[in-house]
């Protein structure tokens, strides 16, 4: 083994021996990806169907601390890829990943990190094919950066977008809301904080597959990630130009995470989440869609939320008391910021 460091240093980014090093241990001897030339070269059959067509999406990944209860962040670097894809019909297939990391940044470190992504990756159905690397000195990155893209294919015929929501169509969720945002907060330490909870972070791309297959006039899809359920809703509601009512009582939310916000003053429904997505389907798949999600472990605790509806162009929820709020796009940011 030709890597005996045990922290990265500025020669790990300059392009020699040292970087090679780096790059073929820590990186392509896990990611195995095909060939080491400047870009990847793909093929796959789904790509000549007619009527096929490619999605493309990226994201970068700036999560404090790296290593969380649940995931780390090559987890979610490769799960929100994945989410972004399947949420607009794709089927996820190709991801690249680049890595901007701090001088001094443990490489047993890295090495979890990569082998999280891989194995991430390979339950997901997607190869991570092509990357980059960069060193950058003490203070000018937090630990470590993930930047990656997603490549996939949306088959014939397959059309989701925001847009096509309708009045009477049925909002679905696949699980408990906030896990995610509530652990980082408490796995920060910087609030005193102790709890059990885990990050949701999870590849939604099979789930995806599932409920298109059981309700194939779905709607619309948004994974809730920062902003939470409140800021997609309001998303799919102005593309839509209808009115959304969910019901405070059907929203799955733990009483560790309720207490958090209360702690916080936080609103559980702009909590950050890696696994949990919103999905429209007609009234009349909407039991197919539910039974489909709850099949799979990452939809285990699925459940109707709300309707899309006519007469107003807002986001309103019934309360438990039989009253009705606004609920918002998010202005500025819940404090504090998790990522």
């Amino acid at each position: 083994m030709a890597l005996r460091d045990e922290r990265v240093t500025l020669a790990h980014g300059g392009g020699g021996r040292a970087m090679r090093d780096l790059i073929e241990e820590v990186f392509t001897a896990v990611f195995e990806p095909p060939g080491m030339e400047d870009q990847a070269r793909l093929m796959d059959a789904a790509l000549v169907e007619p009527g096929a067509r490619l999605a493309f999406t990226t994201d970068g990944f700036v999560v404090t601390p790296l290593e969380f209860p649940g995931g780390d962040i090559g987890k979610i670097a490769v799960c929100g890829t994945v989410n972004d894809l399947a949420v607009g019909g794709a089927r996820p297939l190709w991801l690249s990943a680049a890595f901007i990391i701090e001088e001094g940044t443990e490489i047993a470190l890295l090495r979890r990190i990569v082998a999280t992504m891989a194995q991430e990756a390979a339950a997901a159905g997607v190869r991570i094919v092509t990357g980059d690397t960069k060193v950058v000195g003490r203070g000018a990155c937090d630990g470590v950066f993930v930047t990656t893209s997603g490549v996939g294919v949306i088959p014939p015929g397959r059309e989701m977008a925001a847009g096509r929501v309708r009045p009477g169509d049925v909002a679905l969720i696949n699980g408990v809301l906030g896990d995610h945002g509530a652990t980082i907060l408490a796995a920060r330490g910087d609030l005193a904080l102790s709890s059990d909870l885990q990050s949701d972070c999870a590849a939604l791309g099979h789930l995806m597959e599932a409920v298109l297959a059981a309700a194939p006039e779905a709607r619309a899809a948004r994974d809730l990630t920062r902003g939470g359920l409140a800021s997609a809703l309001n998303e799919i509601a102005e593309a839509a130009g209808c009115g959304i009512e969910i019901e405070e009582a059907a929203l799955p939310l733990r009483p560790e995470v309720l207490g958090l916000c209360e702690i916080l003053g936080l609103d559980p429904l702009y909590l950050a989440n890696e696994g949990r997505l919103v999905v429209f389907v007609p009234e009349d798949q909407a039991e197919a869609a539910l039974a489909a999600m709850r099949a799979r472990p990452e939809g285990a605790g699925a459940c109707v939320i709300g309707r899309a509806v006519a007469g107003h162009d807002q986001v309103r929820m019934r309360t438990a008391f039989g009253g009705q709020r606004i609920v918002d796009m998010l202005v500025g940011e819940q404090l504090p910021r998790i990522c």
